[in-house]
């Protein structure tokens, strides 16, 4: 469904994978935008009340599209080198506080981009590719501000005393983030290096697993660092008379980390609703007003996230709240931060989520604090990291960028006309196979993975993806014997 990128066009991959714009004297007069946005208005007029946009699966004119394949434009890897770091530290809160880090970089295209529509994916069309990252987020260390208060000292605070620096300043302890003392409070991530001195390889593998209800599976694997992710991706979309109300679909239960080097703890990071409004107003925006949460049954320890969409006065915030704190994983019954106990609350943190959040240590109030034991998490950058992928000539026909080349390039090329053309019979073969199929009564399976849903949420890879994304850490690309 509609999704959001930085800028026109996805961030430029390390290598070239669509072709050449046909000549510009082919091209037709593209729509202003004014006019590509009374399309969209006078199409989505048809479908309201419909429970499920998704699910209908229309068919938009291709001046209304992003040249995009969907299983490209839709990853979590923004920021590469906030993924790796996931496991780096030694104590459960901060490696949650690494996870927290990682969900609040993973959709840098939201917090920075533009709405737009990708290409709607075709049953068994998959994605790979690998990410080159400098393994350098700042480390993670509150040890020192969560030790017990002595006995005798004051109980208004969670944290320990520390020493004062000589401006009276509070003075961050040795080990968090940098040690430079102008940017020692924050553990935010930079932009990785265009050619990293050190490369982690980070390998990513997708493939669309179901057609109605639209599921695409996927799975994010870095074996350097000993960490996986993996889920399914699904959403569905109602257009309710002024905005278009986006939410997880029955077999989206969210991104699923496991860190194998730390006895395989999972972190399970469920999405919230968002809403795409400014429709009328020719200023289309990307709101999030709703929970958020993530649990680790191993560590006990589970962040609730809470997103303000609106303001006084109808004003968007773009606010979030959030607590980790401890829970009993065999009585999950606390949903609300306000349904937490003060005892039990080890971290509070907020701010707005398309700038810059902040974190406290302690159950105290996050503005109790003084700026400077308020530590940024996270103090967004518009760039996001590009995708390396593999050659054109080693893609198949039903690789996401060779299968849509076709559109792309006559989009590219502002020919509008043909790209609809080539569109539309691109979903004709597919009906035509659907078709097929039902008529020798054949169940599609996938290939790269051994369900097309699950109830968990956890999607299994076969051996053939498996050996896929084996080949893709080596940078090898050929799947032959594979398929």
């Amino acid at each position: 469904m509609w999704g959001l990128i930085s800028g026109s066009k996805p961030a430029p991959a390390t290598t070239p994978a669509t072709p050449s714009p046909a000549p510009a004297s082919e091209a037709e007069e593209p729509q202003n935008d004014g006019s590509r946005l009374a399309t969209f208005i006078t199409i989505l007029r048809k479908f309201i009340g419909v429970p499920d946009l998704a699910s209908v699966r229309f068919s938009l004119p291709s001046q209304l599209l992003e040249p995009t394949p969907n299983l490209e434009y839709w990853n979590y890897l923004d920021s590469p080198n906030a993924f790796v770091a996931i496991g780096t530290a030694d104590d459960p809160v901060d490696r949650m506080l690494e996870v927290l880090r990682f969900w609040f970089t993973k959709d840098l295209k939201y917090a920075k981009g533009k709405p737009c529509k990708p290409y709607n994916s075709c049953l068994g069309e998959f994605f790979r590719c690998n990410w080159e990252t400098e393994d350098d987020a700042p480390k993670i260390d509150t040890r020192t501000f969560r030790e017990p208060t002595p006995p005798g000292s004051s109980s208004g605070s969670s944290t320990k005393s520390t020493k004062s620096t000589k401006s009276g300043k509070l003075a961050v302890p040795a080990g968090l983030g940098s040690s430079d003392a102008r940017t020692a409070s924050t553990v935010s991530i930079s932009q990785t290096s265009s050619n990293p001195a050190k490369p982690v390889r980070v390998s990513y593998l997708t493939e669309q697993t179901s057609h109605h209800p639209p599921v695409s599976a996927f799975y994010i694997d870095c074996p350097e660092k000993g960490i996986h992710a993996k889920g399914f991706d699904q959403i569905t979309a109602k257009f309710t008379g002024t905005s278009i109300k986006v939410m997880p679909g029955e077999h989206n239960l969210g991104i699923f980390i496991t860190v194998d080097r730390r006895d395989h703890e999972t972190y399970q990071l469920t999405h919230p609703a968002a809403h795409l409004g400014g429709i009328f107003r020719g200023a289309l925006s990307v709101t999030v007003g709703d929970m958020c949460y993530i649990t680790c049954p191993e560590t006990k320890l589970k962040a609730i996230l809470r997103y303000y969409d609106d303001g006084w006065l109808g004003r968007t915030t773009n606010k979030v709240e959030g607590i980790i704190f401890r829970y009993d994983p065999e009585n999950d019954d606390k949903q609300q931060i306000a349904s937490v106990p003060e005892e039990d609350i080890l971290v509070r943190l907020g701010g707005p989520w398309k700038e810059k959040i902040v974190f406290t240590v302690g159950s105290k109030p996050l503005n109790s604090h003084p700026p400077e034991n308020q530590i940024t998490i996270i103090d967004i950058a518009p760039q996001r990291r590009p995708q390396v992928l593999l050659p054109v000539e080693q893609q198949l026909p039903n690789e996401s960028l060779q299968l849509w080349s076709k559109v792309t390039e006559a989009i590219l090329a502002k020919q509008y006309s043909k790209a609809t053309t080539v569109k539309q019979e691109l979903e004709e073969a597919q009906r035509e196979k659907a078709r097929e199929r039902e008529k020798n009564n054949e169940t599609w399976k996938p290939v790269f993975f051994e369900q097309a849903t699950d109830k968990a949420g956890k999607p299994a890879l076969t051996e053939k993806g498996r050996e896929v994304l084996n080949r893709a850490q080596k940078g090898e690309w050929n799947l032959e014997g594979i398929l």
